[in-house]
């Protein structure tokens, strides 16, 4: 059939789980009566544009991360990034060592103009304000994890965090950006990392949400509280592709770990802001 032409049998049958009765045994092979193949398949576009709307929100948040301790490490060496004892206690470790060697495997393959420039001009040798360019959201959270505790406070302080919460919030938020980078299922999907939170009073417009933190809404709600600390960004996006969920009765948008009215609970998630 059309369907099966364009999407993987497999892929769809993830977004056709929920719609499968529920029982005291766990999921039955029956659908729940009414169950349409054109409401799964609904639920699987809507998916495609959650990703394709989390992957663009994430990356203005991942550049500001790299410029905020780029400039912070900076500030400690121009190459802090290269000197373990520039670091926190963590670098002493052969996780800094294999760290270094990932960064030192892409610059050698890089071709940007500015690391042709200071190899020309210096040898190759880049200030860390310019090799936190050439780090992918993972390395670039082993590195801040590497950096010492008056970095990582600086860092967390413009996000509205302490240096842990923004710690398990970046490795959260890089697991959900590989999700999306390789395809991977948001709806109905429960994430492997719980983030910390502030505590309760700090930020009232995150006090605000009613989710399981580790459900897709909950890591939704820290990337539009993230787009709102850094003033970065489309927050508008992710509210307006949430407002788009397929209306099927047997599968609400709670699947996601959001509630009914979430649009109403937080200005996060005020598509008019």
């Amino acid at each position: 059939m059309a369907v099966l032409r364009r999407v993987n049998y497999y892929r769809l049958s993830g977004y056709w789980y929920p719609f499968r009765k529920l029982t005291a045994d766990g999921r039955q092979d029956d659908f729940y009566p009414g169950t349409r193949l054109s409401d799964v398949v609904a639920l699987y576009d809507f998916d495609a544009r959650l990703r394709a709307a989390t992957f663009a929100a994430l990356s203005p948040i991942e550049l500001a991360i790299r410029a905020l301790l780029g400039h912070e490490l900076g500030r400690v060496d121009p190459c802090a990034h290269l000197d373990r004892s520039k670091l926190g206690p963590t670098a002493r470790s052969e996780r800094y060592d294999r760290w270094l060697a990932g960064y030192e495997f892409e610059l050698q393959q890089s071709r940007e103009d500015f690391v042709a420039h200071h190899h020309e001009k210096y040898g190759g040798r880049l200030p860390v304000w310019a090799a936190v360019e050439l780090l992918d959201w993972g390395s670039l959270t082993y590195l801040y994890g590497f950096a010492t505790r008056g970095v990582q406070d600086r860092v967390a302080d413009v996000c509205g965090l302490s240096a842990p919460q923004l710690t398990s919030w970046l490795k959260a938020l890089n697991l959900l950006r590989n999700t999306c980078a390789h395809h991977g299922r948001l709806f109905n999907r429960v994430h492997t990392i719980t983030p910390k939170l502030p505590k309760l009073g700090r930020h009232p417009n995150l006090d605000a949400v009613a989710t399981e933190w580790h459900r897709t809404f909950g890591l939704l709600t820290l990337v539009q509280f993230l787009l709102n600390q850094l003033e970065v960004g489309r927050k508008a996006l992710l509210p307006a592709v949430l407002k788009s969920f397929p209306s099927v009765q047997a599968v609400p948008i709670a699947h996601m770990g959001a509630p009914s009215d979430w649009h109403y609970k937080s200005p996060l998630w005020d598509a008019s802001a």
